[in-house]
């Protein structure tokens, strides 16, 4: 393997890009191809075989654009086909899990939020790691609806703040201490989200520590790129200008039917 081969990511559309930032500001020069399949997003609302299909088929994609590691940026995928995708390839994989650990383990109320999609709170991978906390009470909701309304560039619209409340309100009534953004999507509304809870309540995602992941795979296996400069191709199957707009246009985007 090349060391100089580009790191693969992909998600169910637009959201894991918030992956690929935190990726791409830790090792700015590593070449990057990043799949976003948003013409099947929300992947939360499909079955654990169309979910292992379509992972396998963006994952071959990226492969094919010899990617010398894979990271399934989206918990989804993550908790429904990694385990499939490591044992039917030879690259390493990083996956994404919404931050139980952390959040459990530094509550002081022993009640913690997780917002993620139906796919994800239904995963065996998920469940088997809320069991590990049972002393503490874990808020689980199903962000029906949110994934849908950013990928078709819906961030600031009042359904969007609309959903955010219902889904939110009880959980601060409940008093939570964390709340665990369960979705590569959800990084993008922290805005809003910061507006509805009270500012004791911290809130944890995953990408920074999927990008400290990714460097050290990489430098166990994969090899870091020993030259500087980098390239990001970005790919999509459906309107870029939505993941044009995220990347606020500072990149060009690809888009192929896969």
């Amino acid at each position: 393997m090349n060391n100089n081969q580009p790191i693969g990511l992909f998600d169910s559309g637009i959201g894991g890009t918030s992956i690929w930032s935190a990726i791409h500001a830790l090792l700015p020069n590593e070449d990057t191809i990043y799949l976003a399949d948003s013409k099947n997003a929300p992947y939360g609302q499909k079955s654990k075989e169309e979910i292992i299909e379509l992972s396998i088929k963006n994952t071959e994609f990226l492969l094919n654009q010899n990617a010398k590691i894979v990271v399934v940026a989206c918990n989804t995928a993550t908790t429904n086909a990694i385990k499939e995708l490591r044992a039917k390839y030879d690259v390493p994989f990083i996956g994404i899990e919404p931050a139980i650990k952390p959040a459990a383990t530094h509550s002081r109320t022993q009640t913690i939020g997780i917002l993620a999609t139906k796919g994800t709170l239904s995963s065996e991978l998920f469940n088997k790691a809320v069991e590990i906390y049972q002393e503490t009470h874990i808020i689980e909701q199903v962000g029906e609806g949110l994934v849908q309304l950013i990928e078709d560039g819906q961030i600031h619209s009042p359904e969007m703040d609309k959903l955010l409340h219902t889904y939110l309100e009880p959980m601060v009534e409940a008093n939570i201490d964390y709340l665990v953004l369960g979705c590569s999507h959800y990084p993008y509304l922290l805005p809003q989200i910061e507006k509805i809870l009270p500012k004791h309540i911290k809130i944890i995602d995953s990408g920074e520590a999927v990008a400290r992941q990714t460097q050290n795979v990489l430098r166990e296996k994969a090899g870091l790129k020993s030259e500087p400069g980098s390239q990001a191709i970005f790919y999509t199957n459906a309107d870029p200008k939505v993941l044009s707009d995220i990347l606020q246009h500072r990149y060009e985007i690809l888009q192929k039917d896969f």
